[in-house]
Formats: C-alpha cells, structure tokens, sequence
C-alpha cells in the first residue's frame, strides 16, 4: 500500500513563523495564573451559597446578603480573570481586600455570631487573600519592566 499521508515540513522555512509565534505568544501572556482562575470562581460561589451551607440564615440574617455579595464579587472578578487577563490581574489587590473584609466582616456586619459563622468567613477570607497574593505576585512578576 502507497503512503498517501503528506510529509509534514519544517515551519521555520514559513514566511510567517515569526509572526504566528509573536501571535502565539501574545494570546498566552499573562496566562501564569489561569490554574488559580477556577479556584478563585469556586471560592466566590462558595462565599455565595456559604449561609446556606452552614444554615446560618435564621441567626445572622445581615451576614446572608453580604456572603451572598462578596461572593457573587469574587466570581466576577475570577471571570474577569479567565475573559481579559492583562486588564484583571492589576485587580487582584481588590481580591485581597475582600479576603481582609471576610475576616472581620462577622463581628462588623453580624450581630454576636457564633464560632460556626465566624470561622466560615474567615476560612473564606484567607483563602481570598492567599490567591489574591498569588494572583498579584504572579502578574507582577509577568508585568513589563521599562
């Protein structure tokens, strides 16, 4: 039987290689991070449904709206993340204050809450701000210096 497959060249002889290698590079910039993107959305959704989880509802009922929008805040922002990387990652210090704001948030928003509620948040909270940290060091790190 005849070898009918065609033969694959070398695509350094391409006149555009230097170009789709430019191309390819550019659509991958800034995509140091992207393992974190997906944490990052499901901590959000966590944060969301977190009043519900530990059925805290009936006895913080101040901190159920606020869960419910810090999270829906930190999913957006993991979105924003995955949608437009080189324009989100500066805001990656808005995901560590968040994770600061969800450590106290139980003594601030909630009236005298108990250890369940508390440690919620502030397991959320640190979280937050670890891959805030983690988000930020690593665009820093990937920024252009001049």
């Amino acid at each position: 039987m005849a070898n009918v497959s065609p033969t694959r060249g070398d695509i350094t002889s391409h006149p555009d290689a230097m170009e789709m290698r430019e191309r390819y590079a550019r659509m991958l910039g800034g995509r140091d991070v992207a393992l974190m993107d997906g944490p990052v959305f499901l901590l959000g959704l966590y944060c969301a449904v977190s009043p519900w989880i530990v059925h805290y509802t009936t006895s913080q009922p101040d901190l159920v709206p606020h869960n419910l929008v810090i999270g829906i805040a930190i999913a957006l922002l993991a979105l924003g993340f995955t949608r437009a990387p080189e324009r989100m990652y500066g805001l990656s210090w808005a995901m560590c204050a968040l994770g600061v704001w969800m450590i106290v948030s139980p003594w601030i928003v909630g009236d005298s809450p108990d250890a369940g509620v508390v440690w919620n948040n502030i397991i959320i909270g640190a979280l937050a701000l670890i891959l805030g940290l983690m988000c930020a060091g690593t665009a820093a790190k990937s920024a252009p210096r001049p």
